[in-house]
Parts: C-alpha cells; sequence; structure tokens
C-alpha cells in the first residue's frame, strides 16, 4: 500500500508542475508557448540514468564511470532546462513572471524526477519494473 501512496504522490507534484509551466504559458498577460521547450529536458533528464542502471554493475560499491557519465549528463540536462527560460526572459522572448513560472515548474518536476528515483529504484522487493 505505501507504494501506491508514494504513486499518487509522486502524480500530484507531477501535475503540480505542469501545471505552473501551462501557466507561465497560458496566462493572457503572457500568452507565449515557447517555455513548452522544457517538456524535452523532462523527457531527456532520466534516460542517461536509466541507461547507466542497466548497464551498470551493482555488485561494486566504488564509483562506476557509466553513472558517473550518466550524472554529469543528467546534470547537464537539468541545467539547461533551468536556463532555458532564463535565456528566453533576457532576450524579452517571454516576460518574467512567466520565467518564475516555469522555473518554479521546473523545481516541482525535477524534485517529482527525483523522487521517482528515490521511491521506485532502489533495487528492493518494491520496484518501477512492477508497474
Amino acid at each position: 500500500m505505501a507504494g501506491i501512496k508514494a504513486l499518487v504522490g509522486l502524480s500530484f507534484s507531477g501535475a503540480i508542475g505542469l501545471t505552473f509551466l501551462l501557466l507561465g504559458c497560458a496566462l493572457e498577460q503572457y500568452g507565449v508557448y515557447w517555455p513548452l521547450f522544457v517538456l524535452i529536458f523532462y523527457i531527456l533528464s532520466p534516460i542517461p540514468t536509466f541507461i547507466s542502471r542497466r548497464l551498470s554493475d551493482d555488485t561494486d560499491s566504488s564509483s562506476n564511470a557509466c553513472r558517473e557519465l550518466a550524472y554529469f549528463l543528467t546534470t547537464g540536462i537539468v541545467v539547461s532546462a533551468f536556463g532555458l527560460p532564463i535565456v528566453l526572459a533576457r532576450t524579452s522572448t517571454i516576460a518574467w513572471g512567466a520565467c518564475g513560472l516555469v522555473m518554479t515548474g521546473n523545481a516541482v518536476i525535477f524534485l517529482t524526477i527525483f523522487g521517482f528515483f528515490v521511491v521506485f529504484g532502489g533495487g528492493d522487493d518494491f520496484s518501477w519494473e512492477q508497474w
């Protein structure tokens, strides 16, 4: 039952993050949909970690080069997702209020993705593969 509660909580926080993102685009005073390009970063961010967990050997407790590369790529993707709204706001493509809403949505979505890996990526008896 704890897994269902975690799944519902992650779904709720993901919905809140997407609501912030859509508010940054669709409110009447903003009205520009360029910030929706951060959705690409939301899709790309967990892929390096999924690949490294599939390819790396978990029996070794020391640092793994594949996993470190995945952390580096994921960090680059997350920083790019936070940088895109700032660049768009600096070039006056979007308003600064929309930039704030998109950055709030970024924080919530990336914390949701991190929560997914904490809850379902532990490798114990309950994992995301059951779903």
